[in-house]
């Protein structure tokens, strides 16, 4: 069963249509040379993105990379809350998203003027990140990871992929909802403590998700498991992430979080094509 809508800035958010959420990048190491973003880059990006189609605009300010190395929060929050202040004064009506493990971060963009949490380790990295979403009532994604970015990809292992991921979120939607949050988005975790294998059995089974009843956000975008198959670097994936979205759309996503909006929207129009006829 497919959650059909989400709350974002504007109202209501329909998932019908599945939505694109375009990621910007206020680090100086992002995997994806092209989506480092600083200063007045971050407005033109917005504006491009937001031309583009996107319903949600995902701003971290700390590389999750595998073996990327922590910076302090206050680095952090250095990066991310000026372009959060800035858009929100120059996109009022934009859904911003503040892509953070740390309850401190999270609740600092939300005073800038995010909507959203996007947290890669849903609350396992922060025991203080549960309580605040509970309090702001805000929209939450949670994400399966296993470990930390700096050794996560360190001889990942599984009994059964998809069943220990399915059986982690739903244990965290669980605690969510007895708090009493209601707008909740789950992500498998594509590349976050995952072998190549493994990403693609998440891929390959993605349906199965739909059983928890909340939607399913997919971020492929440019990412190792596309390139160790093509012999890609990330600046050459863009046909690979198209492709792989596509896959995604038809096995049940309904936002898909990537560098690359107008690509993303093609994907949705052609997808919605091919259900509708």
């Amino acid at each position: 069963m497919k959650t059909t809508q989400i709350r974002s800035k504007r109202g209501l958010l329909s998932l019908e249509t599945p939505a694109v959420m375009g990621i910007i990048n206020c680090t100086p190491d992002s995997f994806f040379e092209g989506s480092r973003l600083v200063e007045d880059a971050v407005l033109q990006k917005a504006q491009q993105m937001l031309d583009e189609g996107a319903e949600v605009l995902d701003l971290g300010g700390m590389s999750t990379r595998p073996g990327a190395e922590a910076v302090s929060v206050q680095e952090e929050m250095d990066r991310v809350l000026p372009a959060i202040e800035s858009l929100s004064k120059h996109f009022p009506h934009a859904t911003l998203s503040i892509d953070t493990y740390r309850s401190e971060v999270a609740r600092a963009a939300l005073d800038a003027g995010a909507f959203w949490v996007n947290d890669i380790s849903a609350g396992d990295l922060d025991p203080n990140m549960f309580p605040l979403i509970a309090e702001r009532n805000c929209p939450y994604i949670l994400m399966h990871m296993q470990g930390i970015p700096v050794s996560m990809q360190k001889d990942p292992h599984y009994r059964a992929v998809t069943a220990d991921v399915m059986g982690y979120l739903f244990n965290k939607l669980q605690e969510l909802r007895k708090l009493g949050v209601a707008d909740l988005v789950v992500d498998p975790g594509f590349g976050f403590g995952k072998a190549l294998h493994h990403n693609y059995q998440l891929l390959r089974n993605l349906e199965t998700f739909q059983q928890l009843n909340v939607p399913v956000l997919v971020g492929i975008s440019r990412k190792s498991m596309i390139n160790k198959v093509l012999g890609t670097w990330p600046e050459d994936a863009l046909n690979g992430t198209s492709i792989l979205n596509a896959f995604a759309l038809e096995r049940g996503a309904q936002i898909l979080r990537v560098h690359d909006v107008k690509e993303a929207k093609q994907a949705v129009q052609l997808y919605m094509a091919l259900t509708d006829s």
